[in-house]
């Protein structure tokens, strides 16, 4: 056997064996695996998504989805005969006067919001400078809002009852307190909307502050240096700045005010009216056994707070602010 041939032969050998010991180990196929790993990376966030996504469909699309099969029928919430109505449900929202009166409850809401925005924006914008105890109303401003609902509508219920705080406060200044706040529409309409009030404005507060802690640092100086006043800083540098967050707000704002439930039913039950269009759904449901009108309710309200926040972003869109 010729050298040339020995060495031929010890490489056959030394092939064959490799090949054995990779198809051994698995990885005789590096194509196959580089494809399964891509495949693999693709899938990962999906992976991650699923979860979430499982839960979603489960807990907000598909409730959402019978809510409004339940709004065409006549079921009352426990008989499994749910019998198919059209839009009998809707046409009672509409033309039954005590059934849509509700909605007018909510300008109480409403302004109480702009005042809660009107007095967040103010802190927030005094606060962002350099103030002393400045933290200190941060925290002040902001701890309504980790309260309880419930809770708050306990205290405030005791705070305007006769005799109760409020009229004790007014009486040391000598104010007549022969007044049941929570006794005429108007007055305990004033009476909640002015709770949300103070509930609420720490969080359109932190949202601001946020907002205006986030413009760059040199624009202040710039203002400072050319003379600019505070009110010049806020109109020219702070309004154009958290013009998205203040959008925000409002669109907050305004489904909040029609979405109000916690306090008033917790402090009238709807009583004296101060009833909101989702205690009145509530009612529906559970007191009156109509849960095919209440889903009807429930869906004009959505499809409301939809069509507000739409045309609110066609009127106010957002731009892309770049003071810099």
């Amino acid at each position: 056997m010729t050298k040339t041939t020995e060495v031929a032969s010890v490489k056959t050998h030394r092939a064959v064996t490799s090949r054995r010991r990779t198809k051994a180990s698995g990885t005789s196929h590096p194509r196959g695996r580089r494809t399964w790993g891509q495949l693999l990376r693709r899938a990962t966030p999906w992976l991650f998504l699923a979860a979430p996504l499982v839960l979603l469909i489960t807990f907000t699309y598909v409730p959402v989805g019978n809510m409004i099969y339940y709004s065409f029928t006549d079921w009352d919430g426990i008989s499994p005969d749910r019998n198919f109505t059209g839009a009998d449900n809707y046409v009672q929202i509409f033309t039954r006067p005590e059934l849509f009166r509700v909605f007018f409850v909510s300008f109480y809401y409403l302004a109480a919001s702009v005042a809660q925005i009107a007095i967040a924006l103010y802190f927030a914008t005094v606060l962002s400078f350099d103030l002393r105890f400045r933290n200190l109303f941060k925290g002040l401003l902001f701890f309504p809002y980790l309260i309880n609902g419930v809770a708050i509508g306990f205290v405030f219920l005791y705070f305007f009852q006769d005799g109760g705080t409020l009229d004790s406060v007014l009486s040391w200044f000598g104010a007549d307190t022969d007044h049941a706040w929570l006794g005429d529409p108007e007055s305990a309409n004033t009476s909640l909307a002015g709770v949300s009030v103070w509930r609420f404005t720490g969080l359109n507060f932190v949202l601001f502050l946020g907002a205006i802690q986030s413009i760059p640092g040199e624009l202040y100086e710039a203002a400072q240096l050319d003379g600019a006043t505070r009110w010049q800083q806020f109109r020219h540098i702070i309004a154009p700045s958290i013009r998205p967050v203040l959008s925000l707000s409002i669109i907050l704002a305004i489904s909040g005010s029609l979405a109000v439930f916690e306090i008033p039913y917790i402090m009238t039950g709807g009583a004296t009216g101060t009833s909101t269009f989702v205690i009145q759904t509530v009612k529906l449901a559970f007191q009156f056994n109509k849960t095919g009108l209440a889903s009807a309710a429930a869906v004009v309200l959505l499809m409301i707070i939809l069509l507000i926040t739409w045309i609110q972003r066609r009127l106010v869109p957002d731009e892309k602010v770049d003071l810099v």
